[in-house]
């Protein structure tokens, strides 16, 4: 076929035609996405520098011995934190700043601190032996060092029962943690959102309504945390707590879940049928059944939320969810039990 072009006869080839065609849709290389993995490389190289640095840190600590911790003037925790910062490891630094606190923990604290220390040791030594980790298990060190993946999998789309929301201050920010209860799924959930400074975070779920909505996990932490996604409809309002088991049953279900996370604090568990009772210096939550019992978690015996916990008891059975960890039960939510004739049972009551 001959064309014409400024005059002149031209001659078109098949061939050089389909080279041309197909050099024009050959993909074009991804700038943004290599500029982030590139990033995404040298924070990896600075985690793996704080790590090393905070190792070598712990090794001092323990050759040189823990009394000197305890001194009003000591300053290896504030110092090595904000080392972790400019490694952009937050996760690790927020760790550190923990151990600063445990010197003043009352009778016994040089084993609490060499237990937490040794927790420490164990998570910057898997950050740099992570190529050699499970998936799963590399995922939740990830997430423990402070690099924050995304949402990933199928959303699930559930009636969500919102058990408990609390605020935490950590430094200037201030992080809002909601837990959720899939009825139908029967999957927890833990939404994370964050304030800046001098302001709550926006995102409010009152305890006790139920959500038609779609959640999405992130990997490692046991699948806890997720992303809510798109809702369906008005919020309502439910009476029925989330199903539950006895202390033993809260006990086992924290045991497994350190097998895929031994960083784990606490595991979110709701108790069926416990009576709240003081013991010695504390509280514990007995089983109305079989008479087992959790102490209750130190950090909650100053807040109202105990004392409000006992108030709906009167000394009978209800129902608890919250979180039960190496510290205890820490009560976040409560039910009463429904009255004689089975109807008349409360809404949630937050306790925290």
């Amino acid at each position: 076929m001959v064309l014409s072009h400024g005059g002149e006869p031209w001659r078109s080839t098949g061939p050089v035609e389909r080279r041309t065609t197909e050099q024009v849709r050959e993909p074009v290389p991804d700038g943004p996405s290599r500029a982030a993995a590139r990033r995404a490389d040298r924070r990896a190289a600075r985690i793996t520098g704080g790590a090393q640095e905070l190792d070598q840190r712990l090794t001092d600590l323990l050759r040189g011995g823990l009394a000197a911790t305890d001194r009003p003037d000591y300053g290896l925790w504030e110092e090595t934190a904000a080392r972790m910062v400019d490694a952009q490891a937050p996760g690790l630094a927020g760790r550190v700043r923990e151990l600063e606190s445990v010197p003043a923990s009352g009778s016994g604290w040089p084993a609490r601190l060499l237990e937490e220390c040794a927790l420490l040791h164990l998570l910057d030594s898997a950050w740099l032996g992570l190529d050699r980790l499970p998936g799963p298990l590399a995922a939740t060190v990830r997430t423990r060092v402070g690099l924050t993946g995304t949402a990933e999998g199928p959303a699930v789309r559930d009636h969500w029962s919102v058990l408990a929301q609390y605020d935490i201050p950590e430094g200037r920010i201030v992080t809002r943690r909601i837990w959720l209860h899939g009825r139908a799924s029967g999957r927890i959930a833990l939404l994370l959102s964050y304030g800046a400074p001098g302001r709550a975070p926006a995102r409010a779920l009152p305890v006790g309504t139920v959500l038609d909505a779609e959640v999405t996990t992130y990997p490692g932490g046991g699948r806890l945390r997720a992303e809510l996604g798109a809702r369906f409809g008005e919020p309502a309002v439910t009476t029925a707590p989330p199903p539950g088991g006895t202390t033993a049953d809260a006990l086992a279900a924290y045991g497994h879940a350190l097998r895929d996370d031994p960083w784990l604090d606490a595991w979110p568990v709701t108790l069926r049928d416990v009576i709240p009772a003081p013991s010695g210096d504390g509280w514990c939550v007995v089983g109305a059944a079989d008479g087992s019992a959790l102490p209750v978690a130190p950090s909650a015996l100053s807040r109202p939320g105990l004392w409000k916990l006992v108030a709906l008891s009167g000394g009978g059975p209800l129902t608890v969810f919250g979180e039960c960890g190496h510290r205890g039960f820490d009560p976040l939510a409560a039910w009463c039990p429904e009255a004689p004739d089975g109807v008349g049972a409360s809404t949630a009551v937050a306790l925290v």
